[in-house]
């Protein structure tokens, strides 16, 4: 779900999106992903995303804000989303089942504490194909779920800094997130970081349970068969 909800990403025409607007990649992934909040001050984007250097989000949300509204790119992100889905997800067998299931788990998710998963939910959609609605309702269950994170890293007495240090990316996924070195040790905060990752699960597996067993289990077949057939 993870891989999923973030592949278009990845694709060279979101890329070039961000080129049209005449903004960085950098800059187009911040202002694409903070962007549902509005026009909000760079600290509550940094706040938000909360597992990105908040200089790092200054950075890209102010050259952005330059050219264009915050929300202008969220909008752009989401419609190369959802042409990523038709174009991707839409041939694939499943796409239509797959959607549906996603879209009722988008639903049942609670939002509290999570200001990027509500902004993004009542975002409107572009396109209504099925791939489409399928991609960026991963997309939202991906936000869910980072969101579920950061409120369990907090609650483990972590800073965003430390678990991402602490994560499998270790120093390199620090730099790939704007934190500067020096960086704190790493050894303490393991088991901390399991923790958390437990608390994120039982944050995020409301949604999931509103399906009930039977479609629950489908989802998850579902979901591994298209992450393969899209490899």
């Amino acid at each position: 779900m993870l891989d999923l909800g973030d592949a278009f990403s990845r694709s060279p025409t979101t890329l070039r999106r961000a080129r049209l607007l005449g903004i960085s990649g950098w800059a187009f992934y911040i202002s694409g992903r903070a962007g549902a909040l509005g026009d909000v001050r760079a600290e509550t984007a940094a706040a938000a995303l909360g597992f990105v250097a908040p200089d790092a989000v200054a950075d890209g949300w102010d050259a952005a804000a330059r050219s264009t509204r915050p929300i202008e790119v969220a909008a752009a992100s989401l419609a190369e989303c959802c042409e990523w889905g038709t174009r991707q997800l839409g041939p694939l067998p499943g796409t239509d089942r797959l959607s549906e299931l996603v879209e009722r788990a988008v639903a049942a998710a609670d939002a509290s504490g999570m200001p990027l998963f509500a902004a993004w939910r009542a975002m409107p959609l572009p396109e209504n194909t099925p791939g489409a609605r399928c991609a960026a309702g991963l997309r939202l269950l991906r936000e869910h779920f980072t969101g579920a994170y950061l409120l369990a890293v907090r609650a483990a007495g972590m800073t965003p800094l430390e678990a991402v240090l602490a994560g499998p990316e270790g120093e390199a996924g620090a730099v790939a997130c704007g934190w500067p070195p020096p960086y704190p040790p790493v050894g303490p905060l393991v088991r901390r970081r399991l923790w958390a990752e437990a608390v994120t699960n039982r944050l995020a597996a409301p949604a999931f349970v509103a399906l009930g067993p039977a479609d629950g289990a489908e989802l998850v077949e579902l979901l591994h068969r298209t992450r393969a057939d899209l490899a």
